[in-house]
């Protein structure tokens, strides 16, 4: 039987932290990520996300703290590390001069791909995102959701060991949202280490075989999102249509029944003893939806509904 190549997690973090003056944007977190695994991190605007990736792809250096990438610390070896990493950030950084597969040519340059091997592997990609027809075209020529599949396209070229992808689908229409979906769990099949932020929690549910919830640079619950939803919001979860004048009387009913409530500014969110809530009567009268709990509600639950700043 052949050893696995990392007998450790491809990815760990202990105690990391990172600090931009007197701002502290990562406190102190925890993470493993194990080898052909997607590991996403969800969190509001200012989380420490993006910050985090950045340390991850050594382009951001570690306050204090231990990170390693396959085996590497990011201190002492950033430059192994780099080439074996396919990285999708949020900035579109195509070159608008060059062809679609000229653009992948280009990239493979820093990879010292032989010729032939970059052609081939860059027609493959486009095959792969279904761009083989827009080879020839320039990328201001190509649709917002075309851009995205390029860009990750092109970070698949030097068959990099973990693909670090920063909200990869933002502004994407739902079909093509879909197709990268059906791209990224192929890649995932075939062994590929996927790190991921996103605000959508359908995406992580979708993508994700764990994650964590991160705010204010703090690690505020991990696991699958399957256990995640059960033992943050349970199973099922019952939304309340209400105005603000009744709001006050129908909190106090469900708290008789020693309810958990979210207040959702129209709408009231129940959670766990749901059910409870509409067998006791509580919720008589009232518009009333039951449905399947899911990681919006964890993700609510945990970090609030006010809006965050970047």
């Amino acid at each position: 039987m052949t050893e696995p190549k990392y007998p450790e997690p491809i990815i760990r973090a202990s105690a990391l932290v990172k600090n931009y003056g007197d701002l502290v944007a990562v406190d102190g977190i925890d993470f493993r990520v194990e080898k052909g695994e997607c590991f996403g991190f969800l969190g509001p605007n200012g989380a420490g996300k993006t910050t985090t990736l950045r340390m991850v792809t050594c382009v951001s250096p570690v306050t204090s703290g231990a990170l390693t990438v396959t085996g590497l610390d990011v201190r002492t070896s950033s430059r192994s590390i780099k080439a074996k990493l396919g990285v999708v950030s949020q900035a579109d950084s195509l070159d608008p001069d060059l062809s679609v597969v000229q653009n992948l040519l280009a990239f493979s340059r820093y990879f010292d791909l032989p010729g032939d091997v970059a052609r081939g592997r860059s027609l493959q990609a486009l095959d792969l995102f279904q761009l083989r027809d827009k080879a020839d075209r320039k990328p201001d020529e190509l649709s917002g959701g075309m851009r995205r599949r390029l860009l990750i396209a092109r970070a698949l070229l030097h068959e990099p060991e973990v693909l670090v992808l920063d909200e990869p689908t933002t502004g994407l229409d739902p079909q093509t949202r879909l197709l990268v979906w059906d791209k990224l769990t192929s890649l995932k099949s075939e062994g590929i280490t996927m790190l991921l932020t996103t605000h959508y929690m359908e995406e992580a549910a979708y993508l994700c075989d764990r994650l964590v919830v991160i705010d204010h640079g703090r690690v505020l619950v991990e696991g699958t999102p399957g256990d995640l939803i059960r033992e943050e919001v349970g199973g099922e979860v019952v939304e309340v249509r209400v105005s603000l004048g009744e709001k006050s009387s129908i909190l106090e009913r469900l708290g008789g029944v020693g309810a958990r409530v979210e207040d959702r500014g129209e709408s009231l969110v129940v959670y766990g003893s749901a059910n409870g809530a509409l067998e006791a009567g509580s919720l008589d009268g009232l518009e009333v939806t039951s449905r399947p709990a899911n990681l919006e509600d964890v993700f609510l639950r945990l970090t609030g509904r006010g809006l965050r700043d970047e």
